[in-house]
């Protein structure tokens, strides 16, 4: 975890979130439970900008939340794309729509309320880009599924892989043991490059070889 003042550093010298990006960030942590959810400046500029980098055809997003994340993935999107964000609680979709109706791309993202183990099998997609942002004890499951969904040298970004520190602190509760057989797992697999960025809360960036 980057010590604090650290982070603030690097986030004075990192473009500023848009207008709506701080409407979302601001309503989340005054309105919404579990605010730390939110992706953030830092983070949300880095998947903007490998979203722009990728410039992807079709995205997948598993765990919407408030919708910050998404409307930084959208950033990429190609003209013709589609991202699609997939999300449990359905209390969040006006919420939700209410954001994606004020960026640029509200006309290409796709909203899905529902658990992302029933709805993915149903999407007949080829991936360019996957950001899995949602429940830890099914990320292996979630990764099981995309795989062979994802285009070759399309990216796998997970969020939360050092979960608190809690990874290399001998932490035996559910999540930790979730994610820690899910980082042992990615790194393991030769259907994947991997690398394992300690921005925030942890991201683990794949591309698909």
């Amino acid at each position: 975890m980057i010590a604090r003042e650290i982070e603030e550093y690097a986030e004075r010298h990192t473009d500023p979130e848009s207008a709506l990006l701080q409407t979302i960030h601001r309503d989340t942590f005054a309105q919404v439970l579990s605010p730390r959810m939110l992706s953030g400046q830092l983070q949300g500029r880095l998947l903007a900008l490998l979203s722009r980098l990728k410039q992807p055809k079709f995205i997948l997003e598993i765990g919407t939340y408030t919708g910050y994340s998404a409307v930084c993935l959208a950033e990429g999107l190609q003209p013709d794309g589609l991202l699609i964000t997939i999300e449990a609680n359905e209390e969040l979709e006006s919420r939700i729509q209410t954001y994606f109706a004020q960026t640029e791309k509200k006309e290409q993202i796709q909203l899905i309320i529902g658990q992302a183990l029933e709805v993915i099998p149903n999407l007949d997609y080829s991936y360019d880009l996957v950001f899995i942002d949602a429940d830890k004890a099914n990320y292996i499951n979630y990764f099981d599924l995309v795989i062979e969904k994802v285009n070759r040298g399309g990216l796998i970004i997970a969020d939360n892989v050092l979960w608190s520190g809690k990874v290399t602190q001998g932490a035996t509760d559910k999540n930790t043991k979730a994610i820690l057989a899910f980082n042992d797992k990615v790194h393991q697999d030769p259907r994947v490059s991997n690398l394992l960025l300690p921005v925030r809360d942890g991201l683990m960036i794949m591309q698909k070889l």
